[in-house]
């Protein structure tokens, strides 16, 4: 890891300020991060130290709800010996050069950060260290630093980091081999329960999201898109919209090539957002729908019918052993057809952003998860240098994949280009559900052998796919090998394509959000019809300890999916005594590299309502940064799953999508979620997800603990399809 330091002099000729400081980079410019003040004095791009100990920290990545806020701070502070209470954490400034990636998507912000973070830490320490053995004249091994101080052993004489960090500026910085990082056992605020910095803020009504943004002299606006995705508006009632009170200005945007990036449309602005939206009550408009998608949901399904009477598709994805000859071992087979739905994002703050067109520059205010992107895209649409772009980061109320997509940003800018005042544009519930960027839904017709020892001698999958036009990219693909292929003797798995012309996107855990249904369901449904335990059945498979990309630490290994099965069947009480209609199922899926597994015990009433008892977490995502956000994004995930195996589900009708609102596309209430338990194996392996992982299990281990508290197999989603309700 390359760390540079600037001298205090050139640092200050290029910077302009007035106040020393020490300065780090991580291969960024030399001049990192500037001080603020006379009494602020910068460390690096993550640190700030103030002359009254006050230390600041900043936070590179989006904000989301999965409290990277919190954790990624937490690294720093841990190797820093920062006092946590004195500690002041910012979100950073949006810019590529300085941190590069900065994201909220994959679970991956722990991961990518964590050496980078303790390295921030640990070298500023060892610095205001050496800092402090100058000052009092003697060797850095008999200082110790400790709650924001740097300490003398022998006297106890001790001096702050906002004393010492001017004189720090002075020094070189360590080598790598010169730093020393802490060892678990060493940790003081690393794994423990830490609550979220903005969470005064948040129950306090402090403006924090996106939403909440006020600029002066803001106006307010809403937009109309097509009914089918794609189409463009010919014509409009502008003129009778613009009498609507509140309404100041209605017009016709004209959408880019990628309707991800600008969608075609109308927009309304106004004094209010309820003006703007009791406008667009009355807005009429005559679209041309030619290049609009015209897609029928029972269409393709028809279509993925007419594939699954096939066991084998037109492209081959994976192919290992002899299938043919594992099935004429087999002393059983079992064929099954599972599917699962289309899906909407729903975050519950509506699609919004602010922004500010001045001619020579823009501002934009969003709560975005790709922000760099949206500031690309909106410096191009501007024709504006992107040094001319400010995008000011705001928290995040949910993602969930929905904002990797910047359209919502272009929306506001193409107005605030438009109208040249700065404005705040808010998509209704009803736009934000019939505008998305679906999970797209498949077909999993699946046949499996079993031999004399209840084993799986064959097994040949045939995945038909309802996402995309030419080929099944992104989340209508699959992410190969996953288990248990790469384990069994005799395995087949082949493609079907459905075409369809239908906005699809990344959600929460993309791909394993859907194909963890049906191959966890199968897994389960081989074991009952093998007459095995089914712990014990998904034990055998997964078989010695072995990583199954070998040397790849982001793929599975075996013995690290096996210790969270066991984990959360102990946790759990697998193998108990259960009353009639009652159940248990386990589950467990391996998912943006971290593995988790559930047991979910429910009883099943005669007019199929379901009571969920507990379920059970186990997770092995490596060292634990907060335990409590650690808990939460688990238990959210959860959560996630119970709404997604209910009750929810996208249709569509030559091109239009069907549900718009909560009422139609519920979430989960509290009073149908139960216990939700989590426990972590906290292994030396990097640290990895758990804003995502723990989603995938969640419908499969329901689903099995319906098969085993009443013999009925679930073979489709949502359960509310078949006569199933909580």
């Amino acid at each position: 890891m390359e760390l540079f330091n600037v001298n205090r002099r050139n640092f200050l000729k290029m910077t302009g300020i007035s106040a020393g400081g020490l300065i780090l980079g991580w291969s960024v410019p030399k001049f990192a991060i500037a001080a603020t003040a006379d009494n602020e004095h910068s460390l690096n791009a993550y640190l700030l130290i103030s002359t009254d100990n006050t230390i600041t920290l900043f936070s590179p990545n989006p904000e989301i709800g999965q409290g990277v806020k919190t954790a990624l701070p937490m690294i720093i502070a841990e190797e820093l010996e920062a006092d946590w209470q004195a500690v002041v954490v910012k979100q950073s400034t949006i810019d590529s050069k300085l941190y590069k990636r900065q994201a909220a998507g994959g679970s991956r912000s722990v991961n990518v950060s964590w050496d980078k973070l303790r390295y921030a830490g640990a070298s500023a320490k060892l610095m205001l260290i050496k800092a402090a053995s100058l000052e009092w004249q003697v060797a850095e091994a008999e200082c110790f630093a400790e709650n924001a101080h740097v300490i003398h052993k022998a006297t106890q004489r001790k001096l702050s980091y906002g004393e010492l960090a001017e004189k720090a500026a002075l020094l070189d910085v360590p080598a790598d081999k010169q730093v020393k990082l802490k060892s678990v056992n060493e940790y003081n605020l690393i794994g423990k329960r830490v609550g979220g910095v903005d969470n005064a803020a948040i129950v306090t009504g402090q403006p924090l999201f996106g939403i909440d943004q006020q600029i002066p002299n803001m106006l307010y606006a809403t937009y109309a898109k097509c009914p089918a995705y794609n189409g463009k508006p010919i014509s409009a009632n502008l003129a009778e919209v613009k009498q609507q009170p509140g309404v100041i200005d209605a017009f016709i945007i004209k959408g880019s090539r990628s309707p991800r990036q600008l969608p075609h449309g109308v927009a309304i602005v106004g004094t209010s957002t309820w003006a703007v939206f009791k406008a667009k009550q009355i807005l009429k408009v005559k679209w041309d729908t030619k290049k609009a998608a015209k897609d029928s949901l029972t269409q393709l399904q028809a279509q993925a019918g007419k594939f699954a009477l096939h066991d084998k598709g037109d492209q081959a994805l994976l192919t290992q052993g002899d299938v043919k000859q594992g099935f004429k071992q087999a002393e059983q087979t079992v064929s099954s057809l599972y599917t699962y739905p289309y899906l909407a994002h729903t975050p519950l703050e509506p699609m919004n952003a602010s922004a500010w067109y001045t001619g020579d520059a823009l501002h934009i205010w969003a709560p975005a998860q790709i922000p760099q992107g949206g500031k690309s895209l909106a410096a191009k649409y501007c024709k504006l240098d992107e040094s001319k772009v400010v995008f000011h980061q705001t928290r995040v109320g949910g993602g969930f994949g929905r904002r990797l997509a910047n359209d919502y940003v272009m929306e506001a800018v193409a107005i605030s280009k438009q109208i040249k005042q700065p404005v705040q544009y808010v998509s209704t519930r009803e736009e934000d559900t019939t505008h998305d960027h679906y999970r797209p839904s498949a077909f999993f017709k699946m046949k499996a052998g079993i031999d004399k020892q209840g084993k799986i001698s064959a097994w040949q999958e045939h995945f038909i796919t309802l996402g995309g036009n030419k080929k099944a990219g992104g989340p209508a693909g699959r992410i190969l090998p996953e288990f248990p292929a790469p384990l069994l003797s005799n395995f087949e798995l082949t493609q079907s394509l459905v075409k369809s012309r239908m906005p699809i996107g990344a959600m929460r855990a993309p791909i394993s959000n859907g194909v963890a249904f049906p191959l966890q369901s199968f897994l389960h449904e081989i074991s009952t019809a093998a007459k095995r335990d089914h712990l014990e059945f998904l034990l055998e498979i997964l078989g010695d300890p072995v990583w199954l990309k070998p040397n790849n630490k982001d793929s599975l290994h075996t013995g690290r999916a096996a210790e969270v099965l066991k984990l959360a069947a102990t946790k759990a009480g697998w193998g108990k005594p259960l009353a009639k209609g009652q159940g248990m199922g386990i589950a467990f899926y391996f998912s943006h590299s971290t593995p988790v597994a559930q047991v979910v015990e429910l009883s099943v009433d005669s007019n199929k309502k379901i009571k969920l008892h507990k379920i059970t977490v186990a997770a092995d995502a490596g060292p634990i940064v907060n335990l409590s956000g650690a808990e939460h994004q688990c238990q959210g995930s959860v959560i996630d799953g119970i709404s997604i195996a209910m009750g929810q589900e996208i249709t569509f009708t030559n091109g239009v999508v069907e549900q718009t609102n909560f009422d139609d596309y519920p979430l989960q209430r509290i009073n149908g979620i139960p216990e939700i338990e989590v426990h972590f194996i906290q292994s030396d392996f990097q640290p990895t997800g758990l804003g995502e992982p723990a989603l995938p299990p969640t419908a499969p281990a329901l689903c099995n603990a319906i098969a085993a508290a009443t013999g009925e197999r679930v073979y489709q989603l949502p359960l509310n399809k078949s006569g199933f309700s909580l």
